[in-house]
């Protein structure tokens, strides 16, 4: 039943492409994003849980510069 539905509205056949290219451009942006990050202040985020607030903020402050 479904199937004839959505059979019957002109142009569906674009949605799964569009969804598929936004998802795919999304996730490959995230890891161009990932790859290129500043490795200090993934360093610095990484400690802030286990130190201490001074340390961290002068970890954060040193990596602002």
């Amino acid at each position: 039943m479904y199937k004839n539905v959505l059979q019957a509205i002109e142009g569906i056949e674009i949605y799964p492409l569009i969804s598929f290219s936004i998802f795919f451009v999304f996730f490959l942006g995230l890891i161009v994003y990932v790859v290129f990050m500043d490795k200090n202040y993934t360093q610095a985020m990484s400690c802030i849980a286990c130190d201490n607030e001074e340390e961290d903020n002068t970890i954060l402050e040193n990596t602002r510069r």
